[in-house]
């Protein structure tokens, strides 16, 4: 595989790779701006103008900004994250320009006309009602609450419905102006491109950008001591938990131990939560890990939704599992499974050019770098079963415990349940 990655003078980075026999360009404008760039005043409000640009520009309504894609087969889409946000299209590769012109439109020229505003008010309201409806998503909202206390990654992407009713259309457009920059802005593309003409291109609709100040966002600093809580009584058909402890940063060295960690304890079917809590025991039907990664910091996750009779010896289960890969070494044959999982599905996700291109674009937006799929298994390689013990007790500690939980919980329950959060 051979990458490209160009910085034109104002600031603006292109990376891109050709990938052959492929008839789709997937393509991606990511800007460095998302929630933990926000104040609390502001809270939401990448979200907010991420949901508006779609709504309009000087050029085209909302229905010709979806037309002009998806009248060629292509789909149009965005996300925000805490650490930047992506506007993005997958194409036919003869359109390559026209998806270059209708997302550099939106990015940098849209309305956000006041009558636009005020209906996706109402449409991210609903949105946010609609998450705190849904106790499976919420309750990873209080656990990031008990994880990053007072600091942007402890509030919900969304916003508040308090904070999103009151921001205004000249705060948004201060936003905008200030991270829709170009030294804030990457071009990403994978696919039947042309290299040459994805550069070219990018200088006709962004080179006239003067570049503006580099804007960043306060650090996080862990200060936790002991087992954190917090409990939401709900009536609800389950029980749903969420246990996490602090984890690493993106580029931490030990990045691939975590990544072994996590598919031994529950990135799968075959892995050990799962293996525990649903097929032995029958105390849940959905049981795993996951992983949040940050620039400065990080989360190990372990999510759960539980029969509500069943969530203490659930919750007994889940800790044991972590005494366990604490005590004791992982055998051989599980840690050849576990790094040959890991190899087979960053080799698949890499096949598809929207895969591809989102994993390049979040590479180079929050790292400024491009690694070879080869140096990524290099380094995998590398690590030892010892170095998986060795950070199961360096994170799995009872100090650093943080328990969220949704469902009909008793005074009795929440004191059991507090009682047996020790490693």
């Amino acid at each position: 595989m051979s990458y490209k990655k160009v910085e034109l003078d104002n600031g603006l980075k292109i990376a891109c790779l050709r990938m052959p026999n492929r008839e789709s360009v997937s393509l991606g404008i990511w800007i460095n701006a998302g929630g933990r760039y926000e104040t609390e005043k502001l809270s939401g409000v990448s979200h907010f103008l991420e949901h508006l640009v779609f709504r309009g520009t000087k050029r085209r309504s909302a229905r010709k900004i979806k037309e002009a894609i998806e009248g060629v087969g292509g789909m149009l889409n965005a996300f925000t994250a805490e650490e930047f946000t992506c506007y993005f299209v997958k194409i036919p590769a003869g359109y390559l320009e026209l998806s270059l012109d209708v997302l550099s439109d939106i990015v940098l020229n849209a309305r956000l006309d006041g009558e636009d505003l005020e209906k996706e008010r109402k449409i991210i309201l609903e949105e946010i009602k609609m998450y705190l409806d849904l106790p499976m998503h919420y309750v990873h909202e209080l656990l990031n609450q008990l994880l990053w206390p007072k600091h942007p990654l402890g509030r919900f992407l969304c916003g508040t419905v308090e904070s999103v009713s009151r921001i205004q259309r000249e705060e948004i457009v201060a936003y905008r102006d200030s991270f829709y920059q170009p030294q804030h802005i990457n071009v990403i593309a994978c696919g039947a491109i042309d290299r040459e003409k994805l550069v070219s291109l990018a200088k006709k609709y962004f080179s006239s950008l003067r570049r503006g100040e580099r804007l960043s966002f306060n650090k996080v600093e862990i200060k936790q001591t002991k087992v954190q809580t917090n409990f939401m009584e709900k009536d609800t058909e389950q029980t749903h938990i969420s246990l996490g402890v602090h984890g690493l940063s993106r580029e931490h060295k030990d990045r691939y131990a975590l990544a072994l960690l996590h598919i031994i304890l529950g990135a799968n079917m075959s892995s050990r939560l799962f293996e525990e809590v649903r097929e032995k025991r029958g105390l849940a039907y959905e049981i795993g890990t996951h992983l949040k990664k940050f620039q400065d910091t990080g989360a190990f996750i372990i999510n759960a939704g539980v029969e509500h009779k069943k969530v203490i010896e659930a919750i007994k289960v889940i800790i044991e599992e972590l005494r366990k890969i604490k005590k004791n070494p992982v055998k051989k044959s599980e840690f050849r499974r576990a790094k040959e999982y890991f190899t087979g599905q960053f080799l698949l996700s890499l096949e598809e050019t929207m895969d591809h291109m989102l994993w390049l674009g979040e590479n180079v937006t929050m790292l400024d770098k491009i690694y070879l799929p080869q140096e990524i298994l290099d380094e995998l390689n590398k690590t030892k079963i010892e170095d998986i013990q060795l950070l199961a007790n360096s994170l799995f500690k009872t100090s650093d415990l943080n328990l969220a939980l949704i469902g009909p919980i008793s005074d009795k329950e929440r004191r059991e349940i507090e009682n047996n959060l020790f490693l």
